[in-house]
């Protein structure tokens, strides 16, 4: 393969190098101007000029702004290609517009090529269509589909804890080739400014960038599997029951391992843990590869490793967005299990709160959602009801939001609600 490349290589240089040749002897000169020959070697030195030009970004120190420039090039370069057209219905059931953006994803495109966006059903138009599905992308790599594209119900392309994340260990996304979708998801909204999939393990990501699976750093936390994972943490003890030996021998022999003995159970731990949580995801880790790759950053990412982060942040670097908990949101109906608060209350408060979260800032919305469900992780569903009391407060087990009837001004819900989620972080657990 290499080699195949280094052939096209070395074939695309002849044809530059004969395109240079007839734009030379094209250019008249007389013999006797040696100041006017000067300007035949010039198409040369402007050709140079425009490589240095486009790799400048390798030179740049700060890894942001380096990335800016590398991506800019890239969709200049294809600026006069093929537009892709990414379309939705509004009205369509969730399911179907998830399919219409697995059905795009899978098709094979010049990435960098213009993006066209539309919503059907909407009369939104401009930068905010595109954001919109950025935004939608990444909150189904992060928080699953509604599909049951595994026959789990909601699929999960990436599963654990927060921060130790991994590719869900499905044979059925694996055949289905998803994760080359979730790859050429994760670096088109990287190429177009949009928010990013957060919480992947470090191992994962050491391996996906082409590093050793043997030299990559596995701690217990990357294993999503807690019936594995507890099976592996016997090992942590120096002295085991037999009914544990025959339990870590049968997942051990499993996996081509030998049974556990008193001399190779640190051996033995790390090599499960490994297999647990590298091992089982290689397949998957490649796809993510070839859809990186599909894209065309997978140079900047390789020859520039501090930009990687910016791929990948930590869940600490998570970036909410107001759309990714406005969709979430169940609002409280008229028949609904609220006391009895009329039309206009429930309108007035619920609209205090919708604009709340619309000029909200990314780290507030964090702490609104920590508030509200406990951690910084979106459930599939957001719930808010109206109650009697002071301040607000929630329901974390629920995922409920309750928020006082009493407001008669915005800035005074303002005010109760950054107070509540500072000074306590979570509501009612």
């Amino acid at each position: 393969m290499q080699e195949s490349e280094r052939e096209q290589e070395g074939g695309q240089s002849e044809e530059n190098d004969s395109e240079t040749a007839l734009v030379s002897d094209s250019v008249p000169v007389r013999p006797e101007t040696s100041a006017e020959s000067a300007v035949v070697p010039a198409v040369i030195v402007n050709e140079e000029l425009d490589r240095k030009e486009t790799d400048k970004w390798k030179l740049i120190k700060e890894p942001t702004q380096a990335a800016k420039v590398f991506k800019e090039n890239l969709l200049r370069e294809h600026a006069t290609g093929k537009p892709l057209r990414m379309k939705m219905d509004v009205r369509d059931s969730e399911e179907d517009r998830e399919r219409e953006l697995l059905l795009f994803y899978k098709q094979q495109q010049e990435w960098a090529c213009p993006l066209h966006c539309t919503l059907v059903g909407d009369v939104a138009i401009g930068e905010g269509v595109m954001r919109y599905f950025m935004t939608t992308i990444i909150s189904k790599l992060q928080f699953g589909f509604s599909l049951d594209l595994g026959g789990m119900g909601r699929t999960l392309l990436f599963e654990g804890e927060p921060d130790h994340l991994v590719p869900a260990a499905s044979e059925a996304l694996i055949e289905s080739n998803l994760f080359r979708v979730a790859g050429r998801m994760l670096a088109h909204t990287f190429l177009h400014d949009g928010p990013h999939v957060t919480g992947l393990s470090p191992a994962v990501i050491h391996v996906l960038f082409n590093g050793d699976p043997e030299m990559a750093t596995v701690v217990t936390e990357d294993c999503p599997d807690l019936h594995i994972r507890s099976i592996i943490e016997l090992l942590e003890h120096e002295d085991l029951t037999p009914e544990q030996k025959d339990t870590v021998s049968d997942l051990s022999m499993s996996w081509d391992l030998p049974a556990v003995t008193k001399t190779n159970r640190r051996w033995l731990h790390n090599k499960l843990l490994l297999h647990a949580v590298v091992g089982r995801t290689m397949r998957q880790i490649k796809q993510l590869r070839k859809g990186l790759k599909d894209v065309m950053v997978w140079p900047l990412l390789t020859s520039r490793p501090d930009v990687v982060p910016l791929l990948f942040p930590k869940m600490a670097e998570m970036q909410f967005t107001p759309q990714m908990l406005l969709e979430k949101i169940t609002w409280p109906v008229e028949d609904s299990d609220d006391e009895d608060f009329d039309l206009d209350t429930t309108c007035r408060i619920t609209g205090f709160l919708r604009m709340f979260i619309e000029t909200a800032s990314s780290g507030t919305l964090a702490q609104l959602l920590t508030f509200w469900v406990g951690w910084e992780m979106l459930p599939p569903e957001l719930r808010v009801e109206i109650s009697v009391g002071t301040l607000p407060t929630s329901s974390t087990c629920f995922e409920t939001l309750k928020l006082p009837a009493h407001f008669k001004l915005y800035m005074d819900f303002e005010k109760a609600l950054v107070a509540a989620i500072k000074s306590t972080g979570f509501g009612l657990v």
